[in-house]
């Protein structure tokens, strides 16, 4: 995993308790370090345990600036701070309808499910089956069975179900994918990682009602996104 230094694998030792400071701590981080302000991400922060969305090798390692390893091609669950970047950044709220374009473990679309609450709506979309299934089979564990999960190319998105309030995408591309932006509603807002000559910038996309604008928030590094609107 390039720029990471990944922790061995290694039979789980923490307990819940353990693994709940380690939750509490890490949210507090977060807040000290500026990626965390809106409240109800805090309190979904709070609730959904990381360590359920880990494979259990690597379950002690769940609350680490690290990414982790996950089934299927070169999949992984972004570091902590990653989820508030993305959902501060798009500004996710009560009622939103969200698009999440990379499935990856299930945890940031429990994270969604919790802020976008009962009156909104969150699908997720994953192109890998084993990644795909390894998610699916965790979110059913811990009870999310209102989140619409799609074992499809991400980069076209799901139009049966738009147009989304927001969409969140999890893998780096070489230009936003224009179906996307399509998706979105009027006056919607897009968050991706895009390819650049110094890296990858993590860009905010607004649609307008004639064009749209976009800004970059900062710097990151994400794997690859797959299918028609990857790196060939």
């Amino acid at each position: 995993m390039p720029g990471w230094i990944v922790p061995p694998p290694r039979e789980p030792l923490k307990g819940r308790g353990e693994l709940q400071r380690e939750r509490e701590e890490k949210v507090r981080w977060l807040v000290r370090h500026g990626f965390l302000r809106s409240e109800r991400i805090k309190v979904a922060m709070l609730k959904v345990r990381r360590e359920d969305f880990i494979p259990l090798l690597y379950r002690d390692y769940a609350y680490q600036e690290v990414p982790l390893p996950l089934p299927g091609e070169s999949a992984t669950i972004s570091c902590p701070h990653s989820y508030p970047l993305f959902y501060e950044a798009l500004g996710l709220d009560e009622g939103h309808r969200l698009l999440e374009v990379g499935l990856g473990s299930g945890y940031g679309a429990a994270l969604a499910r919790e802020i976008v609450g009962d009156s909104g709506l969150v699908v997720s979309l994953e192109i890998d089956p084993l990644t795909f299934d390894f998610a699916r089979q965790n979110l059913a564990a811990v009870g999310y069975r209102d989140i619409v999960l799609v074992n499809a190319d991400g980069g076209l998105g799901w139009p049966e179900l738009a147009p989304y309030d927001r969409i969140c995408v999890t893998a780096a591309c070489p230009q936003v994918p224009p179906p996307l932006v399509e998706q979105l509603v009027p006056g919607g807002l897009l968050a991706a990682p895009v390819i650049s000559a110094e890296g990858q910038d993590l860009v905010l996309v607004e649609k307008r009602e004639t064009e749209t604008s976009s800004r970059v928030v900062c710097q990151v590094l994400y794997v690859s996104l797959r299918g028609k609107f990857g790196e060939e």
